[in-house]
């Protein structure tokens, strides 16, 4: 893995936070709609900053220039009868803040858990949540979800990841995409161990049945955990899979390399939320895009 390079540019954003001027960091991009098939919106993303003391909620888009806090991403798909899946997605987001802001807190007195372990705690903490109301109330029983999140702290991005929707990883030196996440259901296997192509997973019948979600009835969960080391120019694309619905891996490459970050007003996860309904994707769409600056 490599290590961030200090040799940011400057971002012609004005910054979102009131935090200390320094070198540039992140900005991001999010967008999510329901779709033209479903009636509600299951899916929910979550912009998060946060150091021992604070916590912020971050606007669709925005950039900081601040180092002194970490930044949470995430994308979160539910799914259950009437309105679980919507609870569902939105308890997964909002569970995000308190376990991960604590950790930093314990990290600064010197409590220092990994990565690993405060992400797979956070996980189960939320599936636990969720099997709880789901036995507990009628309308919310089979409630469950998938959750996608990125930690960004300044030297690495750490990423944690249960389900179908998906994290990639665009380096700004190369044309390749690298999906970090692995697609928690039979097809996925199939398509990452070669047995099929991504045309046959797009359109295989069970390509949705999703063998880990949180909740759901699922007692025990094993979240996948990882850590990437960026630099200025890296671009992180958190989806649900109604994006992959409507669009294959080179078609997210070319909307995010056509982009023009530096003087372009449109939100890049709103063109890539457009594409894949105009592909004809069915399902809710959310993307989140977060570029290293």
């Amino acid at each position: 893995m490599k290590k961030t390079k200090q040799t940011p540019k400057r971002s012609k954003r004005k910054p979102a936070l009131p935090c200390p001027k320094e070198s540039g960091w992140l900005e991001w991009f999010g967008w999510t709609d329901r779709g033209r098939v479903r009636i509600n919106n299951e899916d929910a993303f979550l912009g998060l900053c946060f150091d021992a003391n604070d916590v912020h909620h971050l606007g669709r888009e925005g950039d900081t220039k601040s180092r002194n806090m970490d930044f949470v991403f995430a994308v979160s798909d539910g799914m259950g009868g009437a309105k679980a899946g919507e609870y569902a997605s939105k308890i997964a987001v909002e569970k995000i803040t308190r376990l991960l802001p604590r950790s930093f807190k314990q990290s600064a007195t010197g409590m220092n858990a990994g990565f690993a372990d405060v992400l797979t705690e956070l996980f189960g903490q939320i599936n636990r949540a969720l099997t709880y109301l789901g036995l507990s109330y009628e309308e919310c029983h089979g409630m469950a979800t998938t959750l996608s999140l990125c930690w960004f702290t300044p030297q690495w991005m750490y990423f944690g990841h249960v389900g179908d929707s998906r994290i990639y990883y665009l380096p700004a030196k190369g044309e390749q995409v690298k999906q970090l996440s692995q697609d928690d259901t039979h097809v996925g296997w199939l398509y990452r161990t070669g047995k099929i192509n991504e045309r046959e997973a797009r359109t295989h019948p069970r390509r949705n049945v999703l063998q880990k979600a949180l909740g759901g009835g699922n007692q025990f969960v094993d979240p996948q955990v990882g850590a990437v080391g960026y630099e200025p120019g890296d671009i992180f694309l958190i989806c649900s899979d109604g994006v992959v619905d409507g669009l294959y891996d080179h078609h997210i490459v070319d909307v995010l390399r056509a982009h023009d970050f530096d003087k372009s007003d449109k939100n890049p996860a709103h063109q890539l939320v457009r594409e894949a309904l105009e592909k004809g994707s069915r399902d809710n769409i959310t993307a989140l895009v977060v570029r290293v600056l």
